[in-house]
């Protein structure tokens, strides 16, 4: 069973992130920023595109540094105490959580729907992206969509259903992805970071070659020893040819962790005794206290 203690608050500052992809880390990065021990909990092998700005790379490589944090695996739930690391521990199930008993909660899976988060898994448990009803399964949820709602918490209902075409960049959007021409294992020729061409060829999967439909700067690329399934998005190709976004966390991720942390200052404002301004917050601060 979890724990739901929920006479505790945000000065006990604990918090579970349930992925640790990009738009994960910029949660995880601005959650650190603010003085919260952070451990990610990620799958065996993350699918992770933008791996220069996913704590997911620690996976791979045991630790791996994003805008000065550092981030690294721990094979044990009990390490965490042990280390000032952002941890990540490959736990798909969350089957952690319940010994970390962690005071916020966010899912940043992005698997577009709920994959086993609970509402009474801490004192504020918050969603990311569609896939949670706030009140229901997570006390609020963050939009993920790019454009006027990025980054708004919601107090009720649900994220804006995902439409599978990317955000646009001067004038692209489904033309700036890679996607597996087959199953199989990428074989990569570039780096994350290398400018390339259109029609030049990035990658193999499995003898087939992956090209680039534009030119621009090769932004992401999935692990070489995570096996890919035909149409999954295994690359990502910026226009801007911007090479230094490569290796800083986004915009939108930062916009999306913003929601974040106005969860947990609202959360900290009911038990500062100062209310919340927005009226529908009331009720998931009445899941919360009782």
């Amino acid at each position: 069973m979890f724990r739901s203690n929920c006479t505790r608050h945000l000065f006990d500052r604990t918090a579970v992130v349930r992925g640790g992809g990009d738009l994960a880390t910029g949660i995880i990065y601005r959650l650190w920023r603010t003085g919260f021990k952070v451990i990610s909990l990620e799958v065996e092998r993350p699918l992770v595109v933008r791996r220069t700005v996913s704590v997911a790379q620690a996976v791979f490589d045991g630790a791996c540094e994003i805008e000065g944090m550092r981030a690294t695996r721990i094979d044990s739930v009990r390490e965490f105490a042990y280390t000032d690391d952002v941890s990540v521990l490959v736990d798909p199930t969350g089957d952690s959580i319940d010994f970390l008993s962690p005071v916020l909660l966010v899912d940043a899976i992005m698997a577009k729907k709920n994959m086993g988060t609970s509402i009474d898994m801490a004192p504020l448990v918050v969603g990311i992206g569609p896939g949670f009803t706030a009140g229901e399964d997570v006390h609020c949820v963050v939009e993920t969509k790019r454009g006027h709602h990025l980054g708004r918490l919601l107090s009720k209902g649900s994220a804006i259903p995902n439409t599978g075409v990317p955000g646009m960049e001067m004038g692209y959007t489904t033309e700036r992805l890679l996607r597996a021409p087959a199953a199989g294992y990428v074989e990569p020729l570039l780096e994350i970071g290398t400018h390339v061409e259109a029609n030049q060829i990035i990658a193999y999967v499995a003898g087939i070659p992956v090209r680039a439909q534009i030119s621009g700067m090769l932004r992401g690329l999935i692990h070489p020893s995570v096996y890919v399934k035909q149409g999954l998005k295994i690359g990502d190709i910026d226009p801007r040819n911007e090479r230094s976004h490569c290796f800083s966390i986004t915009d939108k991720a930062l916009a999306i962790a913003g929601g974040v942390l106005e969860a947990v200052m609202q959360h900290e404002a009911f038990y500062m005794g100062q209310g919340y301004r927005e009226e529908g917050i009331e009720y998931a601060a009445q899941r919360i206290m009782f």
